[in-house]
């Protein structure tokens, strides 16, 4: 069940009614969002129906021995355990394909079948999970007293397919508060940002790659340098509408519930250099890395710089491996945790200096940095690693010709890069107007949305590219 389907939203229409009354009794309510939590699961596959709860029930269990005891070798041995666990499913439900893979590769031999895959990617789940174990043997929060409450937040819904990855322990108060309220104003605010998920999802995102980036990267050599290059700039806008659209409906079904979840993006390709990118894309696994990835390696407190930078260098690589196991993904991560690391001691050799005041100079910076990770993408979307070469090397010809880039497809292009780059406060200034309008005035705006959805979408609700992650 997609979070852009139409069944999705009759999903989440009947739980909100369903939750709202109930909530006030607050097992209640939470049984209504445990549910639809497994529900939602289950609509994937019943095999989520066990594998869920058990490893839920023992994440669970972990916590309560970690607020339990303060013995340093049990705690370890109860994080272990925890990292252990969540990393074996990954290990076994999303990558055993790709060793066995590279193990019959190595070996000249055929791999060995293997059928225990599944169609979700459960990476984000298991992502969710560690940061309560972790965050508990970090004794920077207390356990979960309540089951229900733990199961609930850890596979909540919204977050299941694509994030934003959100701290258990972050999620969890909140489902367990009382008498919640929902006020208009943070009703409008939700559908608004359901809204502004759809309309980047549809009308640019998918437009986008039905148009013209799924051609390119299919056959580059049927377009021209031109062409080829235009269908990678247009590939680093579908992923951003793409990802955040998700992300916004997410956010939104989530307030809909009386729930906040973090942000996952703020306007990337606006970054002054790789550093700053990392903070503005994807923000919740770029924090994710860091806290539970970044800061658990060794050698950060030793005298020795070095291990600064390799262990910037291995995050990223090991961020790359987590999107899939292929070596487009290793040498996408490569390339990232090279930057920053050349980054950050570009920094420290200059002393840390502030980002400069010159329109001229940000401006370049930004058209760098931004180029920069447009080029990494071109490893991030491509099938092989044939097929990232062949792409770049149809833009290195210089042919030139546009014959394959029609008006509407421009003006959908360009509409997206001057989304991307209006002011924030163009936002909120439209925020406040979708919230200030009467109720006949929302649902007229969501009506035509709807109908320009029908008349401008060629296909149905396309998977986020997030969801196989």
């Amino acid at each position: 069940m997609l979070l852009s389907s139409s069944v999705y939203f009759v999903f989440l229409t009947g739980i909100f009614l369903l939750y709202w009354p109930l909530q006030r009794w607050r097992m209640a309510g939470l049984a209504v969002l445990l549910f639809a939590n497994y529900y939602f699961y289950a609509k994937w596959d019943l095999f989520y129906l066990v594998l869920i709860p058990t490893a839920s029930l023992v994440d669970y269990l972990i916590g309560l021995g970690l607020g339990a005891w303060s013995d340093k070798r049990v705690r370890q041995l109860l994080v272990s355990t925890s990292v252990l666990m969540n990393l074996g499913i990954l290990a076994t439900f999303k990558y055993m394909p790709f060793f066995l893979s590279s193990w019959a590769d190595f070996r000249h031999v055929k791999p060995a079948e293997w059928h225990w895959t599944f169609p979700l990617g459960i990476s984000f789940y298991c992502f969710q999970s560690l940061t309560y174990t972790i965050d508990l043997y970090r004794k920077d929060g207390k356990p979960v007293k309540s089951l229900l409450a733990h199961m609930t937040a850890v596979s909540f819904f919204p977050t299941t397919l694509s994030g934003p990855i959100t701290r258990v322990l972050s999620l969890a108060p909140q489902l367990e508060k009382k008498d919640k309220q929902l006020s208009i104003d943070d009703s409008g605010k939700a559908l608004f940002r359901i809204a502004l998920g759809l309309m980047k999802k549809f009308l640019i995102a998918d437009y986008l790659a039905e148009n013209l980036v799924n051609r390119v990267f299919d056959t580059p050599n049927l377009y021209t340098g031109v062409e080829v290059l235009i269908g990678v700039y247009a590939y680093g806008l579908q992923l951003y509408y793409d990802f955040s659209g998700y992300s916004d409906l997410a956010i939104g079904s989530a307030q809909l519930l009386g729930l906040k979840l973090p942000e996952n993006f703020n306007r990337p390709y606006q970054a002054l250099n790789i550093s700053e990118f990392w903070r503005r894309w994807h923000i919740s696994l770029s924090n994710w890395l860091r806290d539970y990835l970044y800061f658990s390696l060794p050698g950060l407190r030793s005298k020795w710089k070095i291990f600064t930078y390799t262990n910037l260098f291995l995050t990223m690589l090991l961020g790359g491996l987590w999107h899939g196991a292929s070596w487009n993904f290793i040498i996408w991560g490569a390339l990232h945790g090279g930057a920053l690391a050349v980054h950050h001691g570009f920094r420290t050799w200059r002393g840390n200096p502030k980002p400069s005041t010159n329109p001229w100079v940000r401006i370049a910076s930004q058209l760098a940095t931004a180029h920069f990770v447009v080029f990494a993408w071109v490893f991030f979307r491509a099938t092989t690693l044939a097929n990232a070469w062949e792409v770049l090397g149809r833009i290195a010809s210089l042919t030139a010709s546009l014959a394959n880039i029609s008006m509407p497809l421009a003006v959908v292009l360009l509409i997206g890069a001057t989304m991307h780059y209006l002011p924030r406060k163009v936002y909120d200034l439209s925020t406040k107007t979708f919230v200030r309008a009467p109720f006949y005035a929302q649902a007229t705006a969501l009506v035509l949305l709807v109908l320009a959805i029908e008349y401008i979408a060629v296909t149905g609700a396309a998977p986020f590219l997030y969801t196989k992650f």
